[in-house]
Order: C-alpha cells, then structure tokens, then sequence
C-alpha cells in the first residue's frame, strides 16, 4: 500500500485549501463532513453542490477552494471512509492477540464507524459506483486492502488451528465482508443495539469458523 494517506493524497491533487493551519484542517474536515451528508441523504445523483452550501450556511463559490466538482466530493468522501477501514483493520490484524480475537477486533471495528461515521459509510457503500472508471480503480485498491487484512486473520488462524483447516479464505472472507456491509442498510430499524449487533456477528463468524477439534468437550 502507498505511504501516503489515500485521503490526503486525494485532497492535495484535487483541492485548493485557501490557507494551512489547524483552522484550514478543521474547516475543509466540516465541509467533507457536510457533503457526505448530502450525499448519505440524497445520493449523488440527488445532491447538489448548493445543498452542501446551504447546510453550512455559505456561498457555493466557496466550495470551490476545497474541491473542484461534485464527484471530486464524492471520491473525497469515499477515500477517507476506506481509508479510515484499512488503518484500523491493519492496527488491529497486526496487533497482540490470536486469530479469533483479531478477527472479532476486526468485525467490531468495521461496525464502529456506524455510531458517528454513518454517512461516510453509506456513502461510500451506495455512491460509490457513480464515480469515474479511475476514481473507483483508485478506491478499490483499498477495498482489497482490507480484504487481504480479513483475509490474512483467516489463513494465521487455519494455520494455528483456531479455524478448520477445510475453510476456504477468500470464501471466508467475503463473507465475512458481505455480512458487515449489509449491516447499514438496516441498522437502527431493529430493537438492538450495535453493540449487540457486533457481539451477534463475532459468535456466527468465529462458531461458524472454529474448528471443532480444538472445541472444548
């Protein structure tokens, strides 16, 4: 993976901040804030770049020193949500522990987000696809990042005997994925907390893995 921030990278080609500093930091953080809003509650084709304007309370002009289009927005927005996956899924797949506890680590975190970074989730499961041809290359190179994290929790913990060693992890792990990112779209419409969602997930994911002779009688 590059060394650079995906997100800082896109917004360095892609944006002219008027000014550094803390203050330049925390008011382009506002406005990405605002337009993965929009794009959460409107979807890209729906949002407008005044929409993002008119929830911030200033001109749409001055939109334009942080980002030069609706869909630059959008890849913004995308790019720091899978970015912010892979930075904590590699911190945690890297970390102490084994196989079943990363693994629950990583399923906890890939829910996290979704207590006050909901919009950014959404977005960048749902618009994602409206982006240009390389806009959406340059995403994925991410998404498969974190791919390769889930991916490789897996192979350790069949390798430690934690999980069957007939488990197939790519299958695995596209489950696993497939699973968490369905969980937006209905999270908040049942009576449970995402608390319980995550624990709920963490039992089905490692029972379903573990391998039953290492099981206790």
């Amino acid at each position: 993976m590059p060394s650079e921030s995906v997100s800082t990278r896109a917004k360095r080609s892609r944006t002219v901040p008027p000014h550094k500093g803390p203050g330049a930091r925390r008011r382009s953080g506002e406005i990405i804030d605002a337009a993965a809003r929009v794009f959460a509650q409107r979807g890209y084709h729906g949002a407008t770049t005044q929409q993002i304007a008119d929830l911030l309370g200033i001109r749409q002009a001055s939109l334009y020193y942080y980002f030069r289009s609706k869909e630059v927005a959008l890849e913004i927005v995308c790019m720091q949500g899978v970015e912010e996956f892979y930075e904590r899924a590699r911190a945690i797949a890297t970390g102490p522990g084994g196989a079943s506890e990363k693994l629950a680590g990583l399923i906890r975190a890939h829910l996290t987000p979704l207590l006050d970074r909901a919009d950014y989730v959404r977005v960048f499961l749902n618009e994602r696809q409206y982006l240009p041809r390389a806009s959406r290359q340059r995403i994925a190179k991410w998404s498969r990042g974190i791919e390769r994290v889930i991916e490789g929790v897996i192979k350790d913990g069949i390798r430690r005997g934690e999980f069957a060693a007939d488990t197939d992890p790519r299958l695995a792990t596209l489950a696993v994925l497939g699973m968490l990112n369905a969980a937006p779209a209905w999270y908040g419409k049942e009576d449970a907390s995402l608390e319980r969602i995550a624990d709920a997930f963490v039992r089905v994911t490692i029972n379903g893995l573990a391998n039953p002779k290492a099981r206790p009688r």
